[in-house]
């Protein structure tokens, strides 16, 4: 990932509505929310929420499905793990002793 691309990225999380729609989409992988869901959700008129989408989206942060007569969304892992590398990528200098706390934490998501 490119310094542009994580700032692209970090600007449209930088927004409490569209923090929580993120958090929300990554909560309901992997079946995604539908668009009026996530408004609802959210207690934001649907056109308040379609142009944070189309942020969020623009960002790579999330993925558009039509389904029927919604649109579903979901999270772009993807994107979000190459955000997490960009930003960990030489974390702590290669001292193990001090990433050990964020790698317990991230743990419950990468264990079966």
């Amino acid at each position: 990932m490119e310094s542009e691309d994580a700032l692209t990225a970090l600007a449209a999380l930088g927004q409490p509505t569209r923090l929580e729609a993120f958090r929300l989409l990554v909560a309901h992988e992997p079946e995604g929310l539908a668009a009026g869901d996530l408004a609802q959700a959210l207690a934001v008129p649907a056109n308040t929420l379609s142009a944070h989408l189309n942020v969020l989206s623009h960002a790579g942060l999330v993925r558009g499905e039509r389904r029927g007569r919604s649109i579903v969304y979901r999270a772009a892992f993807e994107r979000v793990t190459g955000l997490v590398l960009y930003l960990l990528k030489d974390c702590c200098g290669g001292r193990a002793d001090l990433c050990r706390p964020l790698m317990a934490e991230l743990n419950p998501c990468v264990s079966d």
